[in-house]
């Protein structure tokens, strides 16, 4: 698969506790410069972002009960309906991932779905935490997602056990089908660990490293 212009895949992210203002701006400038599809990061940085990106098509993304998933269903449709009003245009929520290994299917598809409606049309990217799950399990969350309305399935937090690999992608891909999203999350840090998940299926990349991936692919040319 020919990848161009890796820069529209990436989500350029800072999802650190210890961010600070300045860092948010600086994010927000680099995905101008750089032309990166959105920047993502911590709720209380949506405003700030949707300021800085005001009249760019760049999207603000945020997280919703990250990084652990275990919020409840109420809490992460509160999250993301004031997310949106701050003016993001897509959320990442983590999954309930004792629900997950637990097959309580039930709640998994309601938890999902609550975010789906609370975010009113935009994009909800789910994130299953793939380095703490089974082969089946990424299958049964990828059809979870799929069944709760979701637009997205993604691969990590960072914050947990494992990383965006090719194999995983490739699983995602294969199960989600050909339309669906994948989001490839978790130390993906080079050109040439991005260009290879997204040749593995991966139509989308979180990175904190997004100005490093792009100067490598200019020097890759």
């Amino acid at each position: 698969m020919t990848v161009p212009n890796v820069a529209k895949y990436i989500d350029h992210t800072l999802l650190r506790q210890d961010a600070s203002p300045d860092e948010i701006v600086t994010l927000c400038q680099q995905a101008k410069q750089h032309e990166f599809t959105a920047v993502c990061v911590n709720p209380s940085w949506v405003a700030l972002a949707a300021r800085e990106l005001e009249g760019t098509p760049i999207k603000v993304c945020t997280v919703i009960g990250f990084p652990l998933g275990a919020t409840t269903t109420q809490t992460k449709a509160f999250e993301t309906r004031e997310a949106i009003a701050n003016g993001a245009s897509e959320v990442d929520m983590v999954i309930n991932l004792g629900a997950l290994k637990s097959g309580n299917k039930d709640l998994v598809v309601r938890d999902i779905a609550e975010v789906v409606a609370a975010a009113g049309g935009a994009i909800v990217k789910v994130i299953i935490e793939t380095g703490l799950l089974t082969r089946d399990q990424k299958i049964l969350a990828c059809q979870l997602v799929k069944r709760a309305g979701a637009h997205f399935v993604k691969t990590c937090t960072g914050f947990a056990e494992g990383f965006a690999t090719v194999e995983d992608i490739r699983l995602l891909r294969e199960t989600v089908g050909p339309s669906f999203g994948v989001k490839a999350s978790g130390k993906v840090r080079d050109y040439a660990n991005a260009r290879a998940l997204l040749a593995a299926g991966a139509t989308r990349i979180g990175a904190g490293y997004g100005v490093k991936i792009v100067e490598g692919e200019a020097a890759a040319r």
